[in-house]
Parts: structure tokens; C-alpha cells; sequence
């Protein structure tokens, strides 16, 4: 009696574990079914081919870790099938068993080896043993394609990981070049970031590279010592940080403005706005702020509040002026009328000669008001500075004294502005008088002219004297403010030379400080070098009379009668009118008039230049000839239209201008 095979539960495959494919080729179903039978143990996955062609097919699609392979199969055999299967890429080293009843001798089994077979079984199959075999092949199958996948999850690490330290390096460049362009845009901004300690005396904890270009400290030297922060601020603006400091406290902000000692000696103003916090590891007060250079801001402040003061100061000495003008005609026509009537003999010549001089130099401070305001008339012509310097330089000698040396620094170009020589003339002369005024009377004065075709033209006054403190130099060209002594100077200048080039459309500075003498520096815009000269006029004769008939408009009546006292003296035939609306009247009668001679500044809203223009109109023979104490700016439009004569004007002065108009 024999004794049963002992049968052996299947082994539980792993979840995790992959299903191997093994591949049963036979054409006998029952050894087939015998040896699927045998191996469902395993837990694998059993495919049955009944011939080689179809296992080839299956071979196609499906990937197998073993095959059963059956020697003696009709048509396709097992060798044949074999040796198929090794000639495919994708097959060849997928083991064969090779399954047999009838090829038992050593040239079979040999011949079986040589054609690729890992292994073979005889029939009547042992399922012990077949199990057995195929359970290694299948195990070694499953151990590769675990390995496999365990090497390709691997390699997805190291990618993942490679990636990821790409990624990392590429972040921490990124951020490193962040820092770079941070630390370049801070050290570029006029902005100096830092912290500090809340309390006295403020001590620094951090500062931004770019304190250096607004103090010219290193940000290192407000860290290694607590003091040296609070010690650059002004002694007179400490009080003004003390005063933020305590505002910080209450409203946990400040801003405030003050002046910063830098490295040269200099100071800058700047503006200081910071947040109050707290240090997270020792709870003190700590402050969060901003340093912006506010200097420049300032300056231009200053001197547009400078620039507001001298306009209001011109407006009201211009306002002055004119009425001051009127008055002065008078007085010096009534006494110029005296004079020639009473001749030298008069009793009272001797005053009268004394209230004209003083007339006269009311009426010259009066250009001296006219030109700071910019309101005087001009007569611009082209003048090269070299040429004009070095002509007027034997006059300036003269002015300042032996004791003063003159030294002229001539462009090496022609440096030609358009420009009133007279004026530029008078301007000069004043420079060198008070420079001369400053050095006492000796010591050297420098002319420099700077030729620059594309821009502007530079004349610089320089004298070697004791030089003037800031808040001297940004008041000297206020009108009435001197630093001579009572009586030495009237204040009105250096006024006279600002607002003369100011309009003829430059610019006039200062450069100056205690102990190193002042240099003023006129700009003018530059001018190409005109194609010819233009001949000085010839003066007119003074005593000059007539007969014709002239219309004479005037609003004030003291000036009125002096220009018809005048006029009617000298012969000619005199019709008034008060206003311009009285003039045109006139004009529209039946009377032939020969000249108009009006003032420009007249009420009723219609100026001298407006019944000009009408009166030019309605007869365009008629000669004009205007006059006035104050002209405003919008005169540099028609200051060649028309004759124009001055107020203060003598009663040679109007006789001469009325005559030369006529004859033009």
C-alpha cells in the first residue's frame, strides 16, 4: 500500500510582492492540466500554449519568468521553439525548462542544454519537484524585478535628490544675488538704513554701507562707538533729536530734520524717520529708521524763498520808483526852467544848483531801485566780454587805486552776449568798488572772462579780501543792505548789478567765505559773433526847437505842466490830454498833430503802448515818443517799437529827444 503525497497549502503571495507569469507549452491537454495542477501553489500567474506557434505569439505580448516547455510537440518542436526564443532580444534570457517522456539519454539532454534550456524534468512529472524548480526560477524572476525596481526607485532618489539640490543651489543664488542687488541699490540710494537704541545716547546697532556717501564715516564707526552718532548732530539741533526721541516713545514714530557733521567738516541737512520697536531677545526699546540727505532739497528751498523775497522787494521798490520818478521830473524840470530863465545872476542859484544835484542823485538811486526790480530800459546790443573788459579796465584801475592790483584773465575765444554795455559797464565798476571797499583799499582784483559757445559765458570779479560769512552772502544783493558804515553806502549796489542781469536773462553768484575772499560770477547766454558792428549813435543838440504841434498825455498834472512849460518854451505848439481815452478823442478831431508824446503807465486800462499802437493806426505818419518812470518785464517786447525817455528827464533832455524823433 502506498503512501499519499502530502499535499502543501499555497503560500500567500505578498500585496506588495508582483505576480510572475509562467508559460506551459504542451500539445498533450492532460500534461498540461497535469502541470498547472502542480503549480497553482505558487500563486503565480499560469498561461498554456498548446503549440510553438502560439507560445511565440504569447511571447509577443506578455513578459514570463519561466516556461515549461515540452521536447516532442508535432509540427514546431521544442528545440525549434527554443532557439526561436533565444533569437529575440526581449525573450532570451527568459529561462526554459525543458519538459520530456521520450528524449531520456545524454545526447538529448545535452542537446536540450545547448539550445538555451536552464534545467530538465521527465515525465511522468514529479509536482514535489516541478514545483520545486519553477518556485526558484519564479523567485529569482520576482528578485530581479524587484531589484530592478528597487534600482529604478533609487534612481528616481537620486534624481529627486539632484533635482532638489539643484533647485537649493539655485535658490540660494538667487538669494545671494538678491542680496548683491540690494546692498548695490542701497549703497546707489541717497537712503542710509539703520537701528539703533532707543535711549541716550542712541547707540548704533546696525548701518547701511551707504552712510559712507552721505557722510564719508564708515558704517563701522557709528557701530564700535556708542557716542560717535549723536555727536556728529549739530550742538544746536540735539535738542531737536532729544525732542523726536521722546515722540517715538508716545506715538511709537518720529520724523524730524537736522544738521549731520561729515567726514570733510561740512554739514547736511537731513531728514531722520524711524518706528519704534522692541528686541526679541532682550526686550529693549529699540528704533527702525531712515537718514535721507535732504541738502539740496534745502538749498533750493532757501533759494526759492530768497528768489520770492527779491520779486516782492522788486515789485514794491519798482511800485516806489514810479511815483518817485514822477516827483523827480517835476522838481528837476521846475529847476532846470529856473535856471534858464534866471541865469547865473539869480539870487538863489546857488540852491537851486544844490536841489538839483541832490535831484540827480535821487533820480540815480531811483535806475539803481529800477534795476534791482528789473524794470529799467535796456538797449542790448552784441558785445564780446574779453573786448569790453579790457576797454573798461583803465577806468576800474583808476576806481580802486594804486594800492589795488588788476589783473585781467581774457578768454581765448571771442565770448560775445547780447547785453546793455552801459549797464554791464556800471555793473563791473560797482564789483570792483566794493571789492576795493572790502581789501580797504589794497590787495588784488582778478576779471576773468569764460568763453563757452554752447552754453554761457562767465565773467568772475575776484578780490583777495577777508571774504564774508553765510549769512552775510545770502543778503548781499538785498536791496538797502551794506555792511558799511553809516553814510559809506546806500545798499544799492550790488542790487543794481543782480537785477540788471537778471533781466538780460543770466544768472549772478557768490562764492565766499570769512578768510578767503569773494568771487562774483556772472553767467550770460551766449551769442554767435554778429556779422557786422553797429555805430554808436550820434547825441542830438539839446537846444534843439520847433514849431510843430504835439498831442502831450499825462495822468500826473505836475508832470503835465512841466512838459508843457518845457515844450511851449522851446516853440512848439502843446494839446494835453489826461488819459488815453481823452488822446484819442483828440487825435479823431479836426487838429493835425506832428508827434504824441505819452507816458506808458496811465490808468483807465489803456497804457501809452496801447494809444500808440491805436494812434499809429488811424495816422501812420504820426511820430510817437514815449517816457515813463517804471516799466515792467513785458517792455523787453516792444523796447524797439517805439522812442522812449526816461524819468527823470531835464528840459534839455526832452527838448533834444523831441527834436531827434521829428527829424527821424
Amino acid at each position: 500500500m502506498s503512501t499519499p503525497a502530502v499535499q502543501f497549502p499555497p503560500e500567500p503571495v505578498p500585496v506588495d510582492r508582483p505576480r510572475a507569469k509562467v508559460l506551459i507549452v504542451d500539445d498533450d491537454e492532460r500534461n498540461a492540466f497535469a502541470a498547472t495542477q502542480a503549480l497553482e501553489a505558487l500563486g503565480q500567474e499560469l498561461v498554456v500554449a498548446r503549440s510553438g506557434p502560439e507560445a511565440l505569439r504569447k511571447l509577443l505580448t506578455d513578459d514570463f519568468a519561466v516556461i515549461l516547455l515540452d521536447l516532442h510537440m508535432p509540427g514546431m518542436d521544442g528545440y525549434e521553439t527554443a532557439a526561436l526564443i533565444r533569437e529575440r532580444r526581449r525573450t532570451r534570457d527568459v529561462p526554459i525548462v525543458f519538459l520530456t517522456a521520450v528524449f531520456r539519454d545524454e545526447g538529448h539532454i545535452f542537446k536540450a542544454y545547448s539550445a538555451g534550456a536552464v534545467d530538465v524534468v521527465f515525465k511522468p512529472v514529479d509536482p514535489f519537484i516541478l514545483r520545486s524548480k519553477v518556485q526558484v526560477l519564479v523567485d529569482l524572476h520576482i528578485k530581479r524585478l524587484e531589484l530592478a525596481r528597487e534600482l529604478e526607485s533609487r534612481q528616481r532618489l537620486l534624481e529627486e535628490h539632484a533635482r532638489v539640490q539643484a533647485e537649493k543651489l539655485e535658490a540660494e543664488r538667487s538669494l545671494q544675488a538678491s542680496l548683491r542687488r540690494q546692498q548695490a541699490i542701497q549703497r546707489a540710494l541717497p537712503i542710509v538704513f539703520y537701528s539703533r537704541q532707543a535711549d541716550h545716547p542712541y547707540a548704533a546697532v546696525s548701518v547701511s554701507d551707504s552712510m559712507k556717501g552721505l557722510t564719508g564715516f564708515e558704517a563701522e564707526d557709528f557701530i564700535q562707538n556708542r557716542k560717535f552718532g549723536y555727536g556728529l548732530v549739530h550742538p544746536d539741533d540735539q535738542a531737536i533729536v532729544a525732542r523726536a526721541q521722546a515722540e517715538a516713545r508716545d506715538a511709537g514714530a518720529y520724523t524730524c530734520e537736522y544738521r549731520l557733521r561729515c567726514a570733510d567738516g561740512s554739514y547736511k541737512s537731513v531728514i531722520d524717520q524711524g518706528i519704534l520697536s522692541e528686541d526679541p531677545d532682550t526686550g529693549a526699546a529699540v528704533v527702525f529708521g531712515t537718514l535721507l540727505d535732504n541738502t539740496e532739497r534745502r538749498a533750493l528751498e532757501d533759494a526759492f524763498r530768497h528768489a520770492r523775497k527779491m520779486e516782492t522787494v522788486g515789485q514794491l521798490t519798482g511800485g516806489v520808483a514810479h511815483d518817485f520818478n514822477n516827483l523827480l521830473t517835476v522838481i528837476l524840470g521846475n529847476v532846470d526852467l529856473i535856471q534858464r530863465r534866471c541865469g547865473d545872476g539869480f539870487p538863489f542859484a546857488r540852491q537851486v544848483k544844490a536841489v538839483r544835484q541832490a535831484t540827480e542823485r535821487g533820480a540815480a538811486l531811483t535806475r539803481q531801485l529800477l534795476a534791482f526790480s528789473r524794470r529799467q530800459r535796456l538797449d542790448p546790443a552784441a558785445v564780446d566780454l574779453n573786448e569790453l573788459v579790457r576797454d573798461f579796465s583803465p577806468l576800474i584801475r583808476q576806481a580802486v587805486g594804486d594800492a589795488v592790483s588788476v589783473s585781467l584773465e581774457l578768454a581765448d575765444a571771442p565770448a560775445f552776449v547780447h547785453i546793455d554795455p552801459a549797464q554791464l559797464e556800471s555793473a563791473l565798476l560797482n564789483l570792483a568798488v566794493n571789492a576795493r571797499d572790502a581789501m580797504e583799499g589794497a590787495g588784488g582784483l582778478t576779471i576773468t572772462v569764460r568763453a563757452d559757445p554752447t552754453g554761457a559765458h562767465g565773467l568772475v570779479v575776484r578780490d583777495t579780501g577777508p571774504g564774508m560769512a553765510p549769512g552775510v552772502a545770502s543778503r548781499i544783493f538785498e536791496p538797502f543792505f551794506t555792511t558799511k558804515d553809516v553814510g559809506k553806502g546806500s545798499g544799492l549796489g550790488l542790487s543794481q548789478v543782480y537785477g540788471f542781469v537778471q533781466q538780460s536773462g543770466g544768472e549772478v553768484t557768490v562764492v565766499t567765505a570769512p578768510g578767503q575772499g569773494a568771487a562774483f560770477e556772472i553767467t550770460l547766454p551766449a551769442i554767435a559773433p554778429p556779422a557786422t558792428t553797429q555805430a554808436a549813435p550820434t547825441a542830438p543838440s539839446e537846444e534843439a526847437t520847433g514849431s510843430e504841434h504835439i498831442l502831450v498825455v499825462e495822468d500826473d498834472p505836475s508832470v503835465l505842466a512841466l512838459a508843457v512849460d518845457t515844450l511851449e518854451s522851446l516853440g512848439y505848439r502843446v494839446t494835453t490830454a489826461r488819459n488815453a481815452a481823452s488822446a484819442l478823442r483828440r487825435l479823431k478831431g479836426g487838429t493835425a498833430f506832428e508827434m504824441l508824446f505819452s507816458d506808458v503807465v496811465m490808468p483807465g486800462g489803456v497804457s501809452g503802448l496801447d494809444l500808440a499802437r491805436r494812434a499809429r493806426g488811424a495816422n501812420p505818419g504820426l511820430k510817437v515818443l514815449l517816457t515813463s518812470g517804471f516799466i515792467g518785464e513785458e517792455a523787453i517786447d516792444w523796447a524797439d517799437e517805439y522812442p522812449m525817455l526816461d524819468k527823470p528827464y531835464d528840459s534839455p533832455s526832452l527838448a533834444a529827444k523831441v527834436r531827434s524823433v521829428l527829424d527821424a
